[in-house]
């Protein structure tokens, strides 16, 4: 008998379904679910000083120069992924000073 994906589970024995179960467990288990990455977020200039212990001037300067694609920004709200932001610095931060 061919076990496949049409077979009733009324149609197998014990000794079939026992295989069946040991095949299974044998096979490498896949994910779920992908990796979910957790970002971090500050808010405003505030936020930015914190991370970068500068000045509100110099703040300002690097929300709009070095880290400007890291900040969401929607009228008075700024919002800044903190991983994105220290990358962006370390890469571009030197030559901007």
């Amino acid at each position: 008998m061919t076990i496949d994906d049409t077979t009733p589970i009324a149609a197998l024995t014990v000794g079939d379904f026992k295989e069946l179960m040991h095949n299974l467990r044998q096979q490498p288990r896949e994910e779920a679910r992908p990796e979910v990455r957790h970002r971090r977020y500050v808010y405003g200039l505030q936020g930015i000083r914190d991370i970068f212990g500068c000045s509100h001037a110099t703040a300002q300067r690097y929300k709009d120069t070095i880290i400007r694609d890291a900040v969401i920004q929607n009228g008075r709200k700024i919002v800044v992924d903190v991983e994105l932001a220290l990358q962006l610095f370390n890469q571009n931060g030197r030559e901007a000073r």
